[in-house]
């Protein structure tokens, strides 16, 4: 391919759309798999060197769109039901060089990562842990939990401008991709503007996308980032620029995969901009836990807020939870759960509040994941916040979360 991004999405004779595998381990081979519902599908892409328009590989043509000669094309509109990813095997064995026609979830457990998540570089003093995405998948190699060329998986695409804009403003979207945003609106998202910053973000929600279709399809999946939820619909916020939780449930909705999606925010923060850029629409429920003396200062209204007092250990937090969780699948019924698993509720956690601790964490993942798991809904699991400047305390923390998830997957036999 030229370059790290590419756009699968060609026409067909038939009603599906290719799903296309990539194995990498020397020479790169791809391989077609997993038919997706949809005719005609192609897709607007944001990013390829922020050069050239994309090309769209197949029989369906593109034009240019309302971005005008700028890098971003348009085409048919049709919903597809699977988004694209490459698969790395780095194991070393000729044999594995061969195309396999395995699917996902067959070799445990998807995750998902993206080497643009920690590639901005920020001073060393700025708050925000930029460089924890890396450590998480660097720890998930080691504890054998994420295993290349089987459980671990890359988006091939950035997201489309039609799925970013069902939740964001075209404007706004444009301004950042292009670095046009003023300095009050960088300052309210809290990272400094660059190319890097730009590819991250879309990286990220491209993993969440990516993270929802494993979901759908292999029943459970985690991404080793994601959860930008204080994203709002034509601003950014509290190092939060697109939000890919509303990004990717509107996308599953929109394109008929499922009918009602749960996000699940049990982030200490509030997430306010998830709430208000779905705040009317009925096919999302959005359920948050959070520190009622957090930021944000000024709340938004989700389907169902649940404010807990600074301090809140571990057996309080829990019970909230597991009531809240449990009323909401009862009432709301979901067909695919969003879940932002933020472990700034930890009780070393600079940006906190709460006293939730080690094992607080552990029960946590353990209780949500195997719920949602043991009545058959599909969850698709983010790593969400978490601050703190011992950085392998804070990976080890986040890790905690696959690690449960790998357990539940593999006794589940799913």
């Amino acid at each position: 391919r030229s370059g790290l991004y590419d756009s699968f999405g060609s026409a067909s004779d038939t009603t599906h759309m290719s799903h296309i595998v990539t194995r990498v381990s020397g020479p790169v081979c791809a391989a077609v798999t997993a038919a997706a519902a949809s005719a005609q599908h192609t897709r607007r892409v944001l990013f390829q060197r922020w050069v050239r328009p994309v090309s769209f590989r197949g029989g369906a043509s593109s034009s240019s769109g309302f971005f005008g000669d700028r890098p971003f094309t348009t085409t048919s509109r049709r919903p597809i039901a699977s988004s694209s990813y490459v698969h790395h095997n780095d194991d070393g064995n000729p044999a594995s060089d061969t195309c396999a026609r395995a699917k996902p979830g067959d070799h445990g457990l998807p995750i998902v990562y993206h080497p643009a998540y920690s590639k901005p570089t920020l001073p060393s003093s700025h708050r925000f842990p930029m460089k924890v995405f890396s450590g998480i998948y660097k720890k998930l190699l080691k504890d054998g939990v994420a295993v290349p060329g089987q459980n671990l998986f890359q988006p091939a695409r950035m997201p489309s401008v039609e799925e970013l804009v069902a939740a964001h403003d075209e404007v706004y979207i444009d301004k950042f991709r292009l670095g046009a945003l003023g300095d009050k609106e960088m300052r309210k998202i809290g990272l400094p503007w660059s190319p890097e910053l730009v590819e991250r973000t879309f990286a990220e929600v491209a993993g969440t996308i990516l993270t929802a279709d494993l979901a759908l399809t292999c029943g459970l999946a985690v991404n080793t980032a994601g959860g930008t939820h204080h994203a709002h619909y034509d601003f950014g916020s509290g190092y939060c620029i697109v939000n890919d939780l509303a990004v990717t449930a509107l996308r599953v909705l929109n394109n008929k995969q499922v009918d009602r999606v749960l996000i699940l925010d049990l982030d200490v923060h509030q997430g306010d901009g998830t709430a208000r850029i779905l705040k009317d629409d009925k096919r999302v429920f959005t359920l948050s836990v959070h520190c009622s003396e957090n930021f944000p200062a000024v709340k938004a209204t989700s389907s169902l807020d649940i404010a807990l007092p600074k301090g809140t250990g571990d057996d309080v937090y829990i019970k909230t939870v597991e009531a809240a969780l449990r009323e909401t699948i009862e009432d709301f019924k979901p067909q695919l759960v969003l879940y932002d698993a933020g472990v700034d509720v930890h009780e070393n956690d600079a940006l906190g509040g709460f006293a939730i601790t080690d094992e607080g964490l552990i029960r946590r993942e353990a209780l949500v994941l195997d719920t949602l798991v043991g009545k058959g809904i599909p969850v698709a699991a983010f790593v969400g916040g978490g601050y703190d400047t011992d950085m392998t305390s804070l990976v080890r923390r986040h890790c905690i979360l696959h690690h449960v998830a790998r357990e539940i997957f593999e006794s589940n036999k799913m």
